[in-house]
């Protein structure tokens, strides 16, 4: 009879605590439909993370080749600059929900497919690279469309909060849980990260046809041209000031960042002497900074002007390249890294809040994808020259060339950043 009571008594107490994990990570005033939103990116990330370690690990069982290793991981990136214009249009021309479905039900076929393949034995490094291509693919047009979904269902005011906690479930369970698992199930059978990461895929489809949202495209009239419709994307982020600048110093950041993080690994072990396991370390501590950064951002943007908030971000990105090419201790390397988690994940948080807020919907896909490809784009050329640019200086160089570009850029800009905080407010008087 006393177990009764005890148990009885435990399941409304685990159900109100419960309810209120579940209120401080997504407030009820964020909406439903954001919760599924969150269930379904957290799911996916998951999924993601599988791939990050068990992906090249199914590369490198296939080849020894340095240049076929190489070109996995250009695949990866390829989609985006190829697909990415095009992804953000068909994201305002179609029903963004369902696109989103249809891209990862085919992510998820084609990883089923990869599966069993590797389980049947008759896996090569071809069928690998293609289908990395093919699933690369599926996620620039599924990734670029969920990304104009959070706008449709969470107030304008309350987009900082969601960010950051689509951000934290990112850094979560890709970024640091993720990767290891993979690495794990990758030991326990080459196919079973990628049946898992199916799995995932699949679930995060359920969740995400929970969402209600409008029927159909966001817009009217769709009888124009993908290129027609890029084009006007591309001329509605050029007039627009406030956002053009903003996309510009994302491009240029990421080149610079590109470039010192080319070279991160040889200058971990070469020029720090860490080991293998120290340079995994630093990625870690830069995910668990960033982890306590975003869970805090909702305080941050109560108590900090948005201005000065993404001022402090770019100012400590220039500090940090400059503390990494004048650093030869491992220690401080680390610190730098937990403070480099801790700023950049705000600024991806808060950057991405304020182009949602300054762009009208149906032009979130084609203005995101403009950014996503700039991004992308500028992490290539980043690299190329973080290469060539250590071969010819050394290894500390391109950390100093992230310095001087980063910190030429934000001198430039610092007056335009007050515009870029509050560009939602200067289109709507714009609008008035």
């Amino acid at each position: 009879m006393a177990v009764r009571v005890v148990v009885g008594y435990a399941r409304p107490l685990v159900a109100g605590v419960s309810n209120r994990v579940l209120e401080v990570v997504a407030p009820t005033r964020l909406g439903s439909s954001f919760r599924w939103l969150l269930a379904s990116s957290w799911v996916s990330n998951a999924g993601d993370g599988l791939s990050i370690a068990a992906g090249p690990l199914l590369v490198a069982s296939q080849t020894h080749s340095p240049f076929m290793v190489a070109l996995a991981g250009l695949l990866q990136r390829l989609p985006w600059l190829v697909f990415g214009l095009h992804a953000g249009a068909l994201a305002d021309r179609l029903d963004r929900r369902r696109l989103v479905i249809v891209c990862d039900l085919l992510r998820a076929i084609v990883l089923v497919i990869l599966s069993l393949t590797i389980a049947s034995g008759h896996i090569d490094i071809t069928l690998v690279l293609v289908a990395m291509f093919l699933i690369g693919v599926a996620e620039v047009f599924g990734n670029t469309t969920t990304r104009t979904l959070l706008p449709m269902v969470v107030p304008k005011a309350e987009l900082g909060l969601a960010n950051a906690r689509l951000m934290a479930g990112f850094i979560t369970v890709n970024q640091l849980v993720g990767p290891p698992l993979g690495a794990f199930l990758f030991a326990v059978g080459l196919a079973v990260p990628f049946v898992t990461q199916a799995v995932l895929v699949g679930l995060g489809v359920v969740l995400i046809a929970r969402i209600a949202t409008p029927k159909g495209g966001v817009r009217e009239d769709v009888d124009t041209h993908v290129r027609r419709d890029i084009a006007d994307g591309i001329r509605w982020l050029v007039a627009n000031p406030a956002v053009r600048t903003l996309a510009l110093v994302i491009i240029v950041f990421n080149v610079t960042w590109g470039a010192a993080w080319s070279v991160l690994v040889l200058y971990a072990t070469e020029r720090l002497g860490m080991s293998e396991v120290g340079f995994g370390l630093l990625a870690t501590l830069a995910a668990a900074g960033g982890l306590i950064s975003t869970a805090r951002y909702g305080w941050l943007e109560k108590h900090v002007p948005l201005a000065t908030l993404m001022r402090a971000c770019l100012t400590l990105e220039v500090l940090m390249h400059l503390g990494l090419a004048v650093n030869r201790s491992p220690w401080v390397a680390m610190v730098i890294m937990f403070g480099f988690g801790a700023y950049s994940f705000v600024w991806g948080t808060v950057s991405q809040t304020v182009r949602q807020r300054a762009v009208p919907t149906e032009f979130q896909g084609r203005v995101g994808s403009v950014y996503l490809v700039g991004v992308f784009g500028g992490l290539v050329i980043g690299q190329a020259l973080g290469g060539l640019i250590a071969d010819r200086w050394g290894l500390a160089a391109p950390f100093w060339f992230a310095f001087v570009g980063s910190a030429l850029t934000l001198a430039l800009v610092w007056r335009s950043v007050g515009h870029i905080a509050h560009a939602d407010q200067l289109l709507d008087e714009t609008a008035g």
